[in-house]
């Protein structure tokens, strides 16, 4: 088990009482892992927000940074443009690799959450990793929108790329310096992200179709708010 990215996913969660609770937990957790290090920093100053600041307040910026602003929805697969027959499928299967690892998303949050992601990579921290590195340019490009709108959470999505292997600022977000939210949604909706040298999920799928429709699910116009828990263990012993 690599508690580290279950501290990671309760930090990119919808905040609650819960969570603040459990701040000293994943603070250690989070700082016992060297390879998170280059983002810890802005862990710490992130995870002391969450701590002290009113949990009202905290939940209302989290509702509208993630679920009402289209180009920081946390679901990866709102991000690429595609076939839409390929989001069912992809999906299916990433909830078939969390019930494998014995983990249930909650009630009513799609497989392809952020934060459900990063607690499948804290069961299976290979496989996890691969996953999060395939989606990588999607977490570069939030990265980016997080730290233009000088939001905390952009720590989170450094991390995030931590563990894919993955460079942050890779992939531009516009051609003009410190763009704002407004330019920012507006060149969400003008340029996908296009992942792969051809953008064709066919070409580049070879035995790992959930990486190839990774790179070809089609984004939903309209995200819905989702003030949920991430994920429930339901494996009788745990696997880490």
């Amino acid at each position: 088990m690599r508690l580290s990215l279950r501290a990671l996913a309760a930090l990119l969660a919808y905040p609650t009482a819960e969570l603040r609770a459990a701040l000293p937990e994943v603070r250690a957790a989070l700082a016992a892992d060297p390879a998170l290090a280059p983002a810890l920093p802005g862990l710490e100053a992130l995870a002391a927000r969450l701590g002290a600041d009113d949990l009202l307040d905290l939940q209302e910026e989290y509702v509208a940074l993630f679920d009402r602003t289209r180009g920081l929805c946390l679901n990866l697969f709102e991000h690429v443009h595609g076939d839409s027959r390929e989001r069912g499928p992809a999906m299916v299967e990433l909830h078939g690799l969390y019930a494998a690892a014995g983990l249930e998303p909650a009630s009513g949050e799609l497989p392809d959450y952020l934060p459900m992601l990063l607690e499948y990579a804290a069961i299976e921290p290979a496989r996890g990793a691969e996953l999060l590195g395939n989606a990588a340019p999607v977490l570069d490009l939030l990265h980016g929108r997080l730290l233009a709108r000088g939001s905390a959470y952009a720590a989170a999505l450094h991390a995030a790329l931590l563990v894919a292997g993955a460079v942050p600022g890779t992939v531009p977000l516009a051609d003009a310096p410190d763009p704002t939210p407004e330019e920012l949604d507006a060149a969400y909706e003008e340029a996908p992200v296009v992942f792969g040298p051809g953008a064709d999920p066919a070409a580049e799928c070879g035995g790992e179709a959930l990486a190839a429709r990774l790179r070809a699910a089609r984004r939903t116009p309209n995200p819905k708010p989702a003030p949920r828990p991430v994920l429930r263990r339901v494996a009788a012993a745990s696997r880490g």
